[in-house]
């Protein structure tokens, strides 16, 4: 019976392991209740009868034996590539953001109808930064930005929760030597009654999950007895406004999943289905004529039907035109660009043309130390004779790119504490070159446009090719190696058994 002891030896011991766990004082030392006193932790109640969260208070200014602090606001193509290129050996990383992972918004409409799974677009923190989730220093703050004192170098935050069992958000500030903006854009609505009540933005994970949810409940209440023509009809009719990338990308992929899927296995409403592109002016109208014209052959015979005019309305099942049409809607993709969030134009901070956060060359925000702008939310002050660079991943990830080196050459010349850089060579001023457009259109079809410019001369190409190198340059330009895999994998299984329309 020696098994017996043992196991009865091990018993016991398990009884009093692991030990108690208490916060180290190294991982705590810059945080501040910011009163005189606070009870002992024996005194304290457990978490879980706490009437209240306890709060571990601010994350105060770094101190003379620590690394410089940066401070990232925002988790989008910007702030991720500065967090991967920053040099951690110098700095601590503190990022700021309401989610815990970056977007890859080239292949976010690919979820939407089940070519890629979730996952497979979205990157997380720690993954692109591990210092993050291993440095004592750095961290991760799931919260949103809530002002910024550039005088105390602080940045004013506020938890985010979710549910009805969650803790009320509270604030908090944090400390910063190095701030860096990347907060991004919202969609522009342009005061469109409805438009955020009823419509659905294709910019986040969540959207893309609404969209998918949305579609396939339509198609299952579609074929349920009761449901007249008309309604029918109506819950299956997507209509997409907005004739950029994005939308053009999306009706693509839409119309392919109609064709290839829906038609296939679901018979009974197969002739009911189909999709409305409405754009005020050209569709892709940063392309190429020649592409543009292709794609509106290759949509038109995808069965998109293509509408030009204004939105004046947004009802909850309808939308109202300029010259007075009516179109009803089972779904609407709201895709019509983007501009400053409330958060940037509410900061006291030098502004760009439009609205965004003033930059110079050198992406710092003019009379405001310590403070870098890049990404959607920034754009350069007119003294700087640059034009407002467009809302691309490529400008913001190579703004965050360059930011990165920037930083790490201020950190290396003993700049990087707050108030310190002023005498630091910063090098190369940031110049940003266009490298091309693409644009898929559903059907293995695809756009490429080369140029650097709409007047400018260069290779543009269309069709299978395209496509072809259209899912290579973006199978490449995933950031891991793990959602490589997860997209390589889901566009195979895709290819040879269809889409998953599972409603889940």
């Amino acid at each position: 019976m020696a098994w017996f002891r043992t196991l009865t030896r091990m018993s016991a011991t398990a009884k009093s392991w692991p030990p108690p766990l208490l916060p180290s004082p190294t991982s705590l030392r810059n945080f501040s209740t910011g009163t005189a006193a606070s009870p002992a932790v024996e005194d304290r109640p457990p978490p879980h009868l706490s009437q209240s969260p306890t709060h571990c208070g601010d994350l105060g200014p770094t101190g003379g034996g620590e690394k410089p602090r940066v401070v990232v606001l925002g988790s989008g193509w910007a702030g991720c590539r500065l967090m991967k290129g920053i040099d951690t050996s110098i700095y601590d990383v503190v990022c700021v953001s309401p989610r815990n992972h970056m977007v890859f918004t080239p292949l976010l409409a690919s979820t939407c109808v089940g070519t890629l799974e979730f996952r497979s677009v979205a990157e997380p923190v720690g993954r692109i930064q591990p210092a993050i989730s291993r440095e004592p220093g750095s961290y991760f703050f799931l919260s949103n930005c809530k002002g910024i004192d550039a005088k105390n170098h602080r940045v004013i935050c506020e938890t985010v929760t979710d549910g009805p069992n969650t803790p009320d958000p509270w604030k908090f500030n944090i400390s910063y030597d190095k701030l860096v903006i990347a907060l991004g854009a919202e969609a522009l609505t342009f005061g469109i009654h409805g438009v955020k009540e009823h419509a659905i933005f294709l910019r986040e994970v969540h959207h893309a999950q609404e969209i998918r949810r949305r579609l396939l409940l339509n198609l299952m209440l579609s074929d349920v007895p009761g449901t007249t023509e008309q309604e029918k009809s109506r819950l299956l009719h997507c209509v997409v406004v907005g004739g950029g990338p994005t939308g053009v990308e999306f009706s693509g992929e839409l119309s392919d999943f109609i064709m290839r899927d829906v038609r296939q296995r679901h018979a009974h409403v197969k002739d009911y289905i189909r999709v409305t592109l409405i754009e005020a002016n050209e569709i892709l109208s940063s392309f190429d004529d020649r592409l543009r014209r292709y794609a509106t052959r290759q949509l038109t015979k995808s069965g998109v039907h293509l509408v030009r005019g204004i939105v004046k309305d947004v009802e909850p099942d309808k939308i109202v035109l300029d010259n007075g049409t009516e179109v009803p809607y089972g779904l609407l993709v709201w895709s019509t660009g983007v501009g400053p969030s409330s958060l940037v134009k509410s900061l006291d901070l030098p502004k760009a043309p439009g609205g965004r956060i003033g930059i110079d060359e050198w992406l710092r925000v003019p009379n405001v130390p310590d403070v870098y702008a890049i990404g959607d939310c920034s754009g350069f002050v007119e003294s700087t004779g640059k034009p407002v660079l467009p809302a691309l991943a490529q400008v913001a990830e190579r703004q965050g790119k360059y930011l990165a080196g920037l930083l790490n050459r201020i950190g290396k010349a003993g700049g990087g504490r707050a108030n310190s850089g002023a005498e630091v060579d910063l090098g190369d001023p940031f110049v940003y070159k266009h490298l091309g457009s693409m644009a898929t259109l559903g059907r293995y079809k695809a756009l490429v446009d080369l140029r650097q410019s709409k007047e400018g001369k260069g290779i543009s190409l269309a069709g299978f090719l395209s496509w072809f190198i259209w899912r290579s340059a973006y199978l490449t330009r995933v950031i891991s190696w793990r959602n490589r895999f997860y997209v390589a994998v889901n566009w195979l299984t895709t290819m040879v058994f269809g889409r998953d329309i599972s409603r889940i």
